[in-house]
């Protein structure tokens, strides 16, 4: 338990400010400020201040004024302070005596004694005591902690039913509490009240008021306060389970099972014992096997699920402490709280064990991994089945589990601080021109890859940070585009994207050349493997592509012989007087004019054509002999192709 800090050893007192027409002060008595004649006259100063219905800040002040009657104008100093202290602690005491010889006859609660029923008003002389001293800490007036040191001796000299009500006020002051002028000379004595509460209730009877003053305490005491976390994991190994060794005469229910039953929890009270000995490992298993055999060889109805349904709210709020007497075992396998608790406790169990950021030494070993793998699992639907609610249960367990991997993973690194202090301006930059940062690498993000480098060398060695996908991973979005049953649209189609295409084409230059050959004939969707295709997609280019080749240039001769009807005249020439030359190929001429079928062979294929140069004029006869010449051949060259 923390203690709190000492006060300073130098004289320097808290502030109080005074009247400027107050009289210049007399000088100090030869006599110890401590005495008893001057407690005694600031008692009454204060006792006489009490019965005041006016609010405290206008007369709290003066009221210090009149009972210290300060040495210097502007402090306190610490016998000063010391000494009001102590009267106020013995005022408030006998407060309490006097409320405990009259009130607690009438019924009256310590924080409404004094009250008048007929106005309403709170004339409780016990609450304006600590009303007066709270604004006299907020404001500055005295030593900051005096409050809290009230609030100490009240709950000490109060009974359980009283702290209640004590409790109740410094609730509803928590947030004037919780200033940090008062927060940092009084938060270990309130976190030392609130433990002594906590140690005098008892955990069964006061579960309520147990949580109360544990919420007040987590949003009193920031989130990162060291004195709540148990740094080390201690256990706390008092809480011992006790149970019977030996048989008792006229039990029905098998004894061995329930020494194993109880026995799982001396293994719950200290996991790390069982984690880092073998022996009490194989002892855990078995008896747990045995005991999750037995839960599901006796399952539950869903009316053994209602009987103990806790939704009346008077119900609702308690602690249950299971008895384990041999004779309750037979009433205790049929209750689901009872099965529930018990597996939860082996989930919470197995989550010890599987922590986050432990090293090899402290973590189970491999067989011990696959044992609490299959053990876990055998647990979660055990709680599935067990009604009322059963899968509902079993997630909220989980997502309390995994949140609780968050706050095993902060204390590991060291407890930072969540709040961050905040941006002050310096004079500086209130005006002037703003300057443009400079980057050491030419932009931040370069900058603060290079800081991360320097603080973690291992960061761009790690074999894990980049990893280049294998091209079957990185092509089967597209692969999945391509499906016709997909029914994507083109325009959300991934061959659209050229930075996915782009990189694509690179990651098959560098592990599948046959793939990457496949884009000049196939275009993107070619090169995608067809192991990822669709049998209907894969068909459409399973096809060669030298066929290909060949049934295009096929189409491309055709189509050169589909030409307009006043140029497919046949070349059948005139002179020689017989049929028809042959079909209208691509190498026959018009002959409208004497040498226009030489100057287009000597046009198309000038290394062909064996005949008079451009621009010598013939014989017709001659001119059709070299149109026929050159068709031949062309019809040839075709036939070879």
């Amino acid at each position: 338990m923390a203690e709190p800090s000492p006060p300073p050893a130098s004289n320097a007192g808290l502030r109080i400010l005074l009247s400027k027409d107050r009289p210049a002060p007399s000088p100090p008595p030869t006599a110890a400020v401590s005495s008893h004649a001057d407690r005694d006259r600031i008692i009454g100063v204060f006792r006489s201040a009490l019965s005041r219905n006016e609010p405290p800040e206008t007369f709290s002040l003066q009221t210090v004024q009149e009972a210290i009657k300060p040495q210097k104008e502007t402090v306190l100093v610490l016998e000063e302070n010391q000494s009001l202290e102590n009267a106020l602690r013995t005022l408030l005491q006998e407060l309490v005596v006097t409320f405990n010889s009259s009130a607690v006859q009438s019924g009256k609660k310590i924080m409404q004694y004094g009250n008048s029923l007929d106005s309403g008003e709170s004339n409780c002389p016990i609450t304006r005591l600590l009303d007066i001293v709270l604004y006299l800490c907020e404001r500055g007036h005295v030593e900051g902690g005096m409050v809290f040191q009230l609030l100490e001796d009240l709950t000490e000299m109060s009974t359980i039913k009283d702290c209640k009500d004590i409790f109740g006020y410094i609730e509803s002051q928590q947030d004037v509490l919780g200033k940090q002028e008062l927060f940092g000379r009084g938060k270990l004595v309130m976190l030392r009240t609130c433990n002594q509460l906590l140690r005098r209730l008892s955990k069964a009877n006061d579960v309520v008021f147990c949580g109360r003053i544990i919420m007040f305490l987590a949003h009193f005491f920031p989130l990162s306060e060291r004195s709540a976390l148990n740094i080390k994991g201690v256990f706390n190994t008092s809480n011992v389970t006790k149970y019977e060794k030996d048989a008792m005469d006229g039990i029905s229910v098998d004894f061995n099972f329930y020494k194993t039953l109880w026995s799982l929890q001396e293994h719950f009270s200290n996991p790390a014992l069982t984690n880092t000995n073998p022996a009490k490992w194989q002892k855990f298993s078995s008896n747990l096997a045995v005991v999750l055999s037995t839960f599901e060889a006796q399952p539950l109805s869903d009316d053994d699920g209602k009987l103990n349904n806790l939704n009346e709210e008077e119900d609702a709020a308690f602690n249950i402490k299971y008895l384990t007497s041999s004779k309750l075992m037979g009433l205790e396998l049929k209750d689901p709280s009872f099965r529930r608790h018990i597996l939860v406790q082996c989930l919470i169990f197995f989550d010890y064990l599987k922590a986050p950021g432990k090293n090899d030494k402290e973590g189970p070993t491999g067989s011990m991994k696959e044992e609490i793998k299959s053990c876990e699992e055998h647990v979660k639907k055990l709680l599935e089945i067990i009604p009322p609610k059963g899968k509902e249960f079993l997630k909220s367990i989980e997502h309390i589990l995994e949140r609780e991997k968050n706050w095993v993973w902060w204390k590991r690194d060291g407890c930072l601080a969540f709040e961050k202090p905040p941006f002050e301006k310096k004079p500086g930059q209130a005006g002037g021109r703003k300057r443009k940062p400079r980057w050491r690498l030419g932009n931040k993000e370069l900058s603060q890859l290079w800081k991360w480098a320097e603080q973690n060398p291992n960061v761009l060695t790690d074999p894990d940070r980049v990893r280049m996908p294998s091209i079957t991973e990185y092509w089967k979005p597209l692969a999945e585009d391509m499906d016709p049953s997909a029914g994507i649209e083109e325009e959300y189609h991934h061959k659209s994207n050229r930075v996915y295409c782009w990189k694509g084409l690179r990651f098959s230059a560098r592990q599948d050349l046959d793939g990457f050959a496949r884009f000049s004939d196939y275009g993107i969707e070619g090169v995608v493997p067809s192991e990822l295709l669709p049998p209907e997609v894969n068909a459409r280019f399973s096809s060669k592509p030298a066929e290909k080749v060949k049934r295009t240039r096929r189409e491309d001769s055709k189509g050169m012989s589909a030409q307009p009807k006043e140029q497919q005249v046949a070349a059948t020439p005139e002179t020689d007087g017989g049929g028809s030359g042959g079909d209208p190929e691509e190498g026959a001429a018009p002959m409208d004019s004497d040498n226009g079928g030489v100057e287009d062979s000597q046009k198309r294929s000038p290394g062909e054509v064996s005949g008079p140069e451009s621009g010598q004029c013939e014989p017709e006869a001659d001119a059709d002999d070299n149109v026929k010449t050159e068709t031949t051949s062309r019809d040839a060259r075709a036939r070879v192709v």
